[in-house]
C-alpha cells in the first residue's frame, strides 16, 4: 500500500477526542431542546447559483459532480449553472432556503437548532479547517418577529456554553441602528465604509483605523475622533448610552438603539449574571445584521477570535407572500473543539464509553459471560466482552491499554461473581442485575486538563 499522506484541513479526532466533541454536541442539543427548539438537518449541497449568490466566498465553494457526469441538460454537471451543486459552506443559505420550500408546513416562528458538517475550501490554519461542525440555533418569524428574541437566543447560547468545561467568556453586543444613528449624527452619510474601518482596530490599531477614516470613509479629524472614541465604548450595563450622548451622538435613531441594545444587555443579564457586555467596536457583519449583533470570546484566548457570532437579520429570505425575519448564533464547533483539545482545556475521563470488560474464562463459557454484559447494558452500564479467552492477566492488561477501569469474572460452578477496579486493585462480590459503579465511572465525563489549570493561575 502507497505511503499515506495527511490532508490538511479534514480533523479527523482520535477515540478519545471525539468523545470530547460529542460532548460538546451533546450539551448544544440538550440546551436547546430545553428552551423549545427543534433540531434539522439539511442536505449537503445547494445549487451553485445560490450558494455564490452574494459574491463573498465563491473561491471557496467545493463543486459537487459525477465523476462519469454527462454534459447532458438536466445532469447535474450541466452546462446550466442552476444544475450545478456545491457543498454547503454555512448553514444559513441552506436555512433560507428550508424555510422557502416548507413554509406551509412549519409553524412560525420557528425554533430551529442545527449541528452539521459545512465544506470551505481555505487555506487551513489554527481553528480554520475545510471539513467541520458548525452548530446554529436561530428563531425565524413570518412577516414580523419581536425584538425580546434577540435576548433570548443569546441567552439558550450562554447557557450552552456556560455547560461546557471552558474558561469565562463574554458576549458582546451592539445594535446597528445604534452606530448607524451616532454616525448620522456625527454627519458621516456612508455608516457602512466607516463600519468597514472601525471593523480593522483589532488588526491594525486606532492610529490605523484613524487614517483610514480620513482617507477612505469622509470623516474629518473631528469625526474620527469621535468615531474612535465610539467604538472604545464598553459598559456591563445600561450607562454606555451616556456616554453615546456625552460624544454627541443624538436623535430618533441613536435613542432607539440605545433603547434596544439596553433591554438585550439587562435580559441577559439578568438571565446569565456576568457574561453580556456592550461592546460599540463590533462592526462586523452591520452591513447584513438589521439589528442587535454578537460576539463571544474566551478569556485567555482572545487570539481564537470570536467563538460565537450571529445577530438580527430581517431578510432571511422572501417570497411574494411572505419575509422571514430572525434572530441567529452560531458556533464554529469543529474550531472550539480544536482549542479545547490543543490548549488541553479538557479531557475526556476515560479513552472509551466502556465501563466494564466482563472477562471470559474459557470459549465454552463466553455465553456465560454475555448473559453478565446483557444484565449490565439493562441497566445502562457500558461493557464490552473479552475478545478472546486468553490468561487472566493478559485480559486485564487489554482493559488497562484501553483505558477500562473495571474488570468483570463471572463465578465458576455457582461461585459468585467478582469485579476488579484495576486502578486501586480492589476486589471483590458483584451481581450484574444489581452491581453499581461509581458515579463519576457510570459514564465517560470531561474533565479539566492542565491548560485549564493554567487559566485559573
Amino acid at each position: 500500500m502507497a505511503k499515506i499522506s495527511a490532508l490538511s484541513g479534514f480533523p479527523e479526532w482520535l477515540p478519545a477526542e471525539r468523545l470530547v466533541e460529542q460532548h460538546v454536541i451533546d450539551v448544544f442539543r440538550e440546551v436547546a431542546e430545553l428552551h423549545g427548539f427543534s433540531g434539522i438537518e439539511t442536505r449537503a449541497v445547494e445549487p451553485l447559483e445560490q450558494l455564490v449568490r452574494k459574491g463573498e466566498i465563491d473561491k471557496e465553494v467545493y463543486v459537487l459532480r459525477r465523476l462519469q457526469a454527462e454534459d447532458a441538460p438536466g445532469e447535474d454537471a450541466g452546462t446550466d449553472p442552476s444544475r450545478t451543486l456545491g457543498l454547503h459552506f454555512d448553514l444559513t443559505v441552506p436555512l433560507a432556503r428550508y424555510v422557502l420550500e416548507h413554509q406551509n408546513d412549519l409553524a412560525f416562528p420557528l425554533r430551529r437548532f442545527q449541528i452539521q458538517k459545512v465544506w470551505r475550501g481555505e487555506r487551513p490554519q489554527d481553528g480554520r479547517f475545510r471539513e467541520f461542525y458548525q452548530a446554529d440555533l436561530d428563531v425565524v418569524g413570518q412577516d414580523t418577529l419581536p425584538g425580546h428574541v434577540e435576548a433570548e437566543v443569546a441567552v439558550v447560547m450562554a447557557e450552552i456554553l456556560d455547560r461546557l468545561p471552558l474558561p469565562a467568556f463574554t458576549i458582546h453586543a451592539n445594535t446597528r441602528r445604534l452606530s448607524e444613528g451616532f454616525f448620522r449624527s456625527l454627519g458621516l452619510a456612508d455608516h457602512t465604509a466607516v463600519l468597514r474601518v472601525l471593523d480593522k482596530l483589532p488588526k491594525i490599531g486606532p492610529e490605523a483605523v484613524r487614517e483610514q477614516l480620513l482617507t477612505e470613509a469622509g470623516a474629518d479629524p473631528e469625526q474620527a475622533r469621535a468615531c474612535l472614541e465610539f467604538a472604545a465604548i464598553r459598559t456591563r450595563d445600561a450607562s454606555f448610552g451616556e456616554r453615546v450622548r456625552a460624544l454627541g451622538g443624538s436623535g430618533k435613531m441613536v435613542e432607539q438603539g440605545i433603547a434596544e441594545l439596553t433591554a438585550v444587555i439587562e435580559r441577559v443579564e439578568q438571565a446569565v449574571p456576568g457574561v453580556i457586555l456592550a461592546d460599540l467596536s463590533i462592526a462586523r457583519g452591520l452591513d447584513y445584521y438589521t439589528g442587535t449583533v454578537f460576539e463571544t470570546f474566551l478569556s485567555g484566548h482572545e487570539s481564537l477570535g470570536s467563538i460565537c457570532s450571529g445577530g438580527r437579520y430581517d431578510s432571511l429570505a422572501a417570497d411574494n407572500r411572505h419575509t422571514y425575519p430572525g434572530v441567529g448564533l452560531s458556533i464554529g464547533l469543529s474550531r472550539l473543539v480544536s482549542r479545547m483539545l490543543s490548549a488541553d482545556l479538557v479531557r475526556a475521563s476515560r479513552p472509551v464509553p466502556t465501563c466494564v470488560l466482563v472477562s471470559v474464562a474459557d470459549e465454552e463459557h463466553r455465553g456465560a459471560s454475555e448473559a453478565v454484559a446483557r444484565t449490565l447494558r439493562g441497566r445502562g452500564i457500558a461493557c464490552e466482552v473479552a475478545p478472546t479467552a486468553a490468561k487472566l492477566g493478559k485480559q486485564i492488561r487489554y482493559a488497562d491499554r484501553r483505558g477500562i477501569p473495571f474488570v468483570w469474572f463471572p463465578g465458576a460452578d455457582g461461585a459468585a461473581d467478582e469485579v476488579k477496579d484495576i486502578r486501586s486493585g480492589e476486589q471483590g462480590p458483584a451481581e450484574a442485575a444489581r452491581w453499581e459503579p461509581p458515579a463519576e465511572d457510570r459514564s465517560v465525563r470531561l474533565i479539566a486538563g492542565s491548560g485549564a489549570e493554567d487559566a485559573e493561575d
